[in-house]
């Protein structure tokens, strides 16, 4: 059981760093800050002000961040704990059950709403299918206002996350449904601008190397069959059916897939398939017109 016998901020961090280091967790002095600032109610840039202000701590507030950190050191999820995650503009609720959403996906989100920005249409259609916590969905809703966004989940536990962030956020301009992303929105058939999606893309056999996301992300968030890519041909299937002549597919995908998603999407009749990079120059998003 991990203590902290100390009164100093400055002295908790430190602590706490040491512990995280041994545990083997990436970027500690980032988490203990975060986690010392939930326990205080600071930001980390207070916390760093505390530190060199050399503000005391409770005894009580001490143990209540030994008790976080000594979860960190379990690998749980950083935003399991917290009980939120960041995802572009926007600060959603997750926990137990639904993927946490990446930085890498914001980049992927950012191929959609550039998509919907540039439609002509007074209101575009855009749908999220396999939304998780609804980050994509609530990302192109808020920062392409005038749009209309549909999100689908048919997992239940993180379909009650999604809700619960869809309520947070009150985008009027969103909507959910619990609905498999075979079936899902039948009535906006042809009249869709944008389709993006993140779905399961590990392969069966893989096993991610972070304990972080084998332990503890829902395999249903995580795996797509032999070779990963069974949601995938589903989703050129419904993205061809729900999509306007001309508007794009945005899929992200492991970074040793694009090739393989570019010749699913082009035996499938679609057009310009075409593979782009993430931030730290692997294979990350594929997109694609309807023909």
């Amino acid at each position: 059981m991990t203590s902290f016998r100390t009164t100093s901020v400055g002295e908790v961090r430190d602590l706490a760093i040491a512990a995280l280091e041994n545990a083997g967790v990436p970027g500690p002095a980032v988490d203990a800050e975060l986690l010392i600032g939930h326990v205080l109610g600071m930001g980390r840039g207070q916390v760093q002000a505390a530190i060199v202000m050399g503000r005391e701590v409770s005894g009580e507030h001490a143990e209540e961040i030994a008790a976080l950190v000594e979860r960190r050191a379990t690998r749980e999820p950083l935003q399991h704990i917290l009980g939120v995650a960041p995802f572009r503009a926007l600060e959603l609720f997750v926990g137990p059950g639904v993927f946490v959403p990446r930085p890498e996906t914001e980049q992927v989100a950012q191929f959609a709403i550039d998509a919907l920005g540039a439609d002509s249409a007074p209101e575009p259609i855009g749908i999220d299918l396999g939304t998780g916590s609804g980050a994509i969905a609530l990302a192109m809703a808020t920062e392409v206002p005038h749009a209309r966004i549909y999100a689908a989940e048919n997992s239940v536990d993180a379909f009650i996350w999604a809700k619960q962030n869809f309520r947070k956020v009150g985008a009027s301009n969103a909507t959910l449904v619990f609905d498999d992303l075979a079936r899902a929105f039948s009535e906006l058939d042809g009249q869709v601008s944008v389709v993006i999606s993140n779905p399961p893309y590990v392969p069966a056999a893989a096993i991610p190397r972070d304990p972080e996301v084998r332990f503890f992300d829902p395999a249903a968030a995580l795996y797509g069959g032999q070779d990963g890519l069974d949601v995938v041909r589903q989703l050129s299937v419904t993205a061809a059916r729900l999509l306007r002549p001309g508007g794009t597919l945005v899929i992200e995908h492991g970074e040793l897939q694009g090739e393989a998603i570019r010749d699913i999407l082009t035996r499938d009749g679609w057009r310009a398939a075409a593979t782009f990079r993430d931030l730290t120059q692997r294979d990350r998003t594929t997109t694609a017109l309807r023909a």
